[in-house]
């Protein structure tokens, strides 16, 4: 069986791309297409599978791609292969799943819906200034994106979610149905360590992206004078930094996954006040046996168990952020149930559910 697999974008290393590699540990033969690819920032990891990439593809597009949105529906449209496949797989949050590469059947695995075209607050991520103006002038884009993103998801067969979140937006986006399967935590590389720091800090992870919340958990620490390390690099690095008072908040560019399993546990709790998609940081710390503080929407709402394997709070502020961090130092979680519950999220887990689907409709894996 000759399988294409379509991604968005390479040009950055996040949960996504930890999802792919795991397709193509399922299909390992498998031509991989996409808009852009930066072999540097993905560490190698695709490069025996990239097949194709589009007209975008360049140094210059790489380090700026948010700039050239509304052009990657049609970059997506000009990429085309003259390769016959009898599987496709997209694994998009929006324009691989209109990339001209075709088969018979179409599985799309969906983080998201396009979100630069249905929740135009993404914009803010856009490298324009002032913001009202950016809004402004970007409605009339983001409604010709959402016209093409509802085009495009007309023309998957079937499509998988990450999350009972995700599922509710594709239903409420493109009308289709979608069966959740969470996306995978390496449970070999995540697990608990012995703790060796005596959790004195709490920790935040992830892209540094406006939406996740770094800035609330900056400024409910900030004013909490407890510890919080950060990890991670992001537009809004810059921004963060300035907010943050160094007595208290810490940043760490980037760690390996050893490094960062090590940090997992020795945290006291993972701080997670963002609507995420899914939120494979949280699932990931979970595996590592940590408590994770999160926001009660979306994905984190799906990972947290609360009293048990965390708290949820209900509103994203600083002060009730600030009540939730107390709250969980008067609280005992038993890291090794909390470890245990995250093998629902297990890459093994994920691989035997993706082989399901795949032969369900057809196809021998």
């Amino acid at each position: 069986m000759r399988v294409a697999i379509l991604h968005d974008y390479l040009n950055q290393f996040g949960g996504a791309e930890r999802v792919l590699m795991t397709l193509l540990e399922i299909f390992p033969k498998a031509d991989l297409y996409t808009l852009l690819y930066d072999e540097k920032k993905t560490f190698g990891f695709f490069r025996k599978n990239i097949r194709k990439t589009s007209i975008l593809d360049s140094f210059f597009v790489r380090g700026r791609h948010r700039a050239f949105i509304p052009l990657m529906p049609f970059a997506a449209r000009l990429l085309r292969s003259p390769e016959k496949y009898d599987l496709v797989i997209s694994s998009t949050a929006g324009y691989a799943k209109g990339i001209s590469i075709h088969a018979p059947y179409h599985i799309s695995y969906c983080h998201s819906p396009l979100r630069y075209a249905w929740e135009i607050d993404y914009l803010k991520n856009l490298p324009f200034s002032p913001w009202p103006l950016t809004k402004g002038i970007l409605r009339p884009i983001a409604r010709l994106l959402r016209a093409w993103d509802k085009r495009a998801a007309q023309k998957v067969d079937f499509f998988i979610a990450n999350s009972e979140f995700i599922a509710g937006k594709v239903q409420s986006c493109y009308g289709r149905e979608a069966r959740v399967v969470y996306p995978p935590v390496d449970t070999e590389t995540f697990y608990p360590e012995p703790i060796t720091s005596g959790k004195e800090y709490f920790l935040m992870a992830g892209r540094l992206l406006y939406y996740k919340g770094f800035d609330l958990g900056i400024k409910a620490f900030n004013r909490l004078k407890k510890p919080l390390k950060i990890v991670g690099v992001g537009p809004e690095m810059s921004k963060l930094q300035k907010l943050a008072d160094s007595q208290y908040v810490e940043f760490i560019p980037f760690l390996s996954d050893s490094e960062l399993r090590r940090m997992y546990s020795n945290a006291k709790a993972l701080v997670f006040p963002q609507i995420e998609d899914f939120g494979l940081v949280a699932a990931e710390a979970q595996a590592c046996g940590l408590p994770v503080i999160a926001y009660n929407e979306g994905g984190g709402r799906e990972i947290v168990e609360h009293g048990k394997t965390g708290l949820l709070f209900g509103e994203q502020s600083v002060q009730t952020l600030m009540n939730a961090v107390q709250d969980f130092e008067r609280t005992s979680f038993d890291r090794s149930y909390i470890s245990k519950r995250a093998e629902r999220f297990s890459k093994v887990q994920f691989k035997e559910n993706i082989r399901h689907i795949v032969s369900e409709n057809g196809f021998a894996v």
